[in-house]
């Protein structure tokens, strides 16, 4: 059984079938990725990984050379139907790549054109990768009570100082250039987003001890009176009441749909593997389903943000339904497989360990229960 059609129109069906068979090359690199996550430039000339890069990169950004076979950037739900088949064939290689990334996503967001040319010339090389710098150790991803500071410098025309402390930063150890919110004074519309290129003075960035997902080298990052010129701030084109939070709010959104694609292609890995051990196996039709319908309302999700971009329900809902799906998926798979059937099975055990990371990123499971309720609560206070 495939994942639904609706709402894939052909062009959709197409870009789902061939990510689905380019992703599968991918699984050549996962142990590898997963055993030495600092051997980065080792799978960086796999012609899929370039392909990603490419469909990531907005058109007029595009460098020549680039391969031109896919195209993910138009909007949330390209960029899901592609990344779920990317996963089912390793997340964790998928998040060990170069380019755009999160970054991207709020640089088109809140950059002018002048910024977005900086960042995205910066990657431009394909072995530059990008970090976004939101999740806090004492905060969370609770943006409106973020502690990092960005301090005016005595004389204006020098910008300011970032300081304060991420965690949970996507390859920030290996960065060219990312993106850090912070704030510039107490009220909310004083939070803003940093362009960051790197290598900067007081910044450091050292990666964590992680069970699954090791490709994604995600850090904890230290910034102590990093410089960031005025020139640097995002959205100062915009009015100020969508500079910060707003800007957050629809990158958050944009995020959230990805890694739940991220989550139900390891679970699609994870049913592929054990169908692979039991073939045939009636055990498979249950799991088959709700992987189906789940990718459904994803993509569901990813056309009413592509709709109203500012919309909350729909991304909360997809996450929390599409990472416990994941983790439970796994567990399944461990009884499929059967005592010490995992450590018979090294890339089914991988993407096993994998799927626990989902989870919290951005916003752990009450934190995307609180997303919906409040949506909710707006809603009938509406009508």
């Amino acid at each position: 059984m495939t994942v639904p059609d609706a709402p894939l129109d052909p062009p959709l069906r197409a870009l789902r079938a061939d990510c689905r068979t380019a992703g599968r090359a991918l699984r050549a690199h996962a142990l590898a990725v997963d055993a030495d996550p600092g051997g980065e430039q080792r799978q960086l000339d796999s012609p899929v990984l370039a392909l990603m890069r490419a469909a990531s990169t907005p058109k007029e950004f595009r460098t020549p050379g680039m391969p031109d076979d896919l195209d993910s950037t138009d909007g949330c739900l390209p960029r899901v139907v592609a990344t779920v088949e990317f996963a089912r064939g390793d997340a964790g290689v998928v998040c060990s790549n170069s380019g755009p990334s999160l970054a991207g996503v709020a640089v088109d967001t809140l950059g002018d054109e002048a910024q977005r040319a900086q960042f995205y010339d910066a990657i431009a090389d394909g072995r530059s990768w990008t970090f976004f710098g939101m999740t806090e150790p004492a905060r969370g991803s609770d943006a409106g009570a973020m502690e990092t500071r960005l301090d005016a410098l005595p004389d204006p025309a020098d910008g300011y100082a970032l300081t304060g402390a991420k965690r949970y930063v996507g390859n920030a150890s290996r960065a060219t250039v990312g993106v850090v919110f912070a704030r510039t004074g107490s009220t909310a519309l004083s939070i803003r987003g940093a362009l960051v290129p790197l290598p900067a003075e007081g910044f450091v960035a050292e990666p964590l001890d992680m069970m699954g997902l090791r490709g994604a080298r995600i850090c904890q990052l230290d910034l102590e009176r990093v410089r960031v010129p005025r020139a640097q701030l995002l959205g100062a084109h915009l009015p100020a009441s969508r500079r910060g939070l707003w800007g957050i709010g629809r990158t958050f959104n944009a995020m959230r749909l990805q890694i739940t694609a991220l989550a139900l292609g390891t679970a699609w890995a994870i049913h592929d593997g054990v169908a692979e051990l039991r073939p045939g196996w009636a055990g498979l039709e249950p799991v088959t389903a709700r992987l189906t319908a789940a990718c459904a309302l994803l993509y569901d999700a990813a056309a009413a943000v592509d709709l109203d971009p500012d919309a909350r329900r729909p991304p909360s809902a997809a996450k929390l339904h599409g990472t416990d799906l994941a983790v439970r998926t796994a567990h399944w798979a461990a009884n499929a497989a059967g005592p010490g059937g995992l450590l018979e099975h090294p890339l089914l055990e991988k993407w096993c360990r994998d799927v626990r990371a989902f989870e919290f990123m951005d916003g752990t499971s009450n934190i995307q229960r609180l997303h919906i309720t409040g949506d909710i609560a707006s809603r009938k206070a509406r009508t």
